[in-house]
């Protein structure tokens, strides 16, 4: 009898061979080619004695009439993280306005701060997930906005310590801006039983009310190699022909952060298909190395112009970079 292929089984086949051919980098099925800095420096760094004095990194980015828009967490000496809001022509050169335009204010972010920001656009409304920290307890939040600066809570999305198997913060929303079987889905961090940091799936009907849809976690940690740490879901995906592409950032056992890819099947985004066997981003640069967390490259923003993709991420917790890679 002749062995007959499913369309999920073609697709990590020939993920497999770009992956053999290519070493790390499975080329082929993905939107874009391999990563390179567009910059040695970083883009914005801290300033000032306030509110963005002690570091501004991990960006989110969407693009809006011709311009990169960015929110970045900014934290001040005292450890309280703000979202400031920066504009960009080329997706490289930023302006940066002098006050945040999210700052925390309800009690679930109260005295900890507004963190790490990932952003989508769905029918013309602009959705923010972030964490909400109050010094207690870090949790999944979301807001909307339709200007990018005025925002409207909607609050926690993901409470921390009721998940199905994340016994304790929930961090990180990635969200599918496509429905798929008539459900937005969202992937996030969330905590094992083993203490250990590992990525989850939600879905939800409306943007507001989120469930959990697996019993363990959609992509675990892998013991002794350079994501046995952490798996946190980076940008929002893509959904492609190939499937629903994924940049995560992983830690390894000395919390050195690094980037990887993950496909899920574009019909079942429970379902894993492709799996990054070695990072493709490290950190590298001095001041990816040393700063508040040294050795972290941690990648949250993404976005398309003309013929390259644009991937912003934070260095060290305390600066913001960019790498760039030809869209295919």
């Amino acid at each position: 009898m002749r062995l007959r292929l499913t369309a999920a089984a073609v697709t990590l086949l020939s993920l497999i061979v770009a992956a053999s051919s290519t070493g790390s980098t499975p080329v082929a099925g993905l939107p874009f080619g391999p990563w390179t800095r567009a910059s040695d420096k970083p883009l914005l760094s801290p300033r000032g004695d306030g509110w963005e004095s002690a570091g501004t990194f991990n960006p989110a980015v969407i693009e809006r009439d011709g311009q990169v828009v960015m929110l970045y967490r900014a934290q001040d000496k005292s450890g309280t993280s703000r979202l400031g809001y920066a504009t960009s022509s080329d997706g490289i050169h930023f302006e940066h306005r002098d006050k945040p335009v999210f700052s925390p204010e309800a009690e679930y972010e109260r005295d900890g701060g507004v963190e790490d920001p990932r952003l989508v656009e769905i029918d013309g409304m602009y959705y923010l997930t972030y964490t909400g920290y109050n010094q207690k307890d870090a949790q999944l939040c979301l807001a909307a906005s339709k200007d990018l600066r005025h925002w409207d809570r909607k609050g926690v999305i993901l409470p921390a310590y009721k998940g199905n198997w994340n016994v304790g913060w929930t961090k990180s929303g990635a969200i599918l801006k496509q429905r798929i079987n008539g459900k937005y889905w969202m992937y996030f961090l969330g905590t094992t039983p083993e203490k250990t940091d590992e990525m989850g799936l939600a879905s939800s009907t409306d943007l507001i009310h989120w469930t959990e849809e697996t019993k363990t976690p959609v992509l675990p940690r892998r013991p002794g190699k350079f994501d046995s740490r952490v798996v946190e879901p980076g940008p929002p995906p893509s959904l492609t022909d190939r499937g629903i592409v994924l940049v995560y950032n992983g830690a390894d056992d000395h919390l050195v952060y690094k980037t990887a890819i993950a496909v899920f099947d574009r019909d079942d985004p429970r379902k894993l298909i492709y799996r990054s066997e070695e990072p493709i981003f490290a950190p590298e640069k001095d001041w990816e190395k040393v700063g508040q967390v040294p050795n972290v490259v941690f990648v949250e923003g993404m976005v398309k112009r003309g013929d390259r993709y644009f991937f912003y991420y934070g260095g060290a917790d305390t600066h913001v970079g960019v790498a760039t890679a030809e869209a295919k």
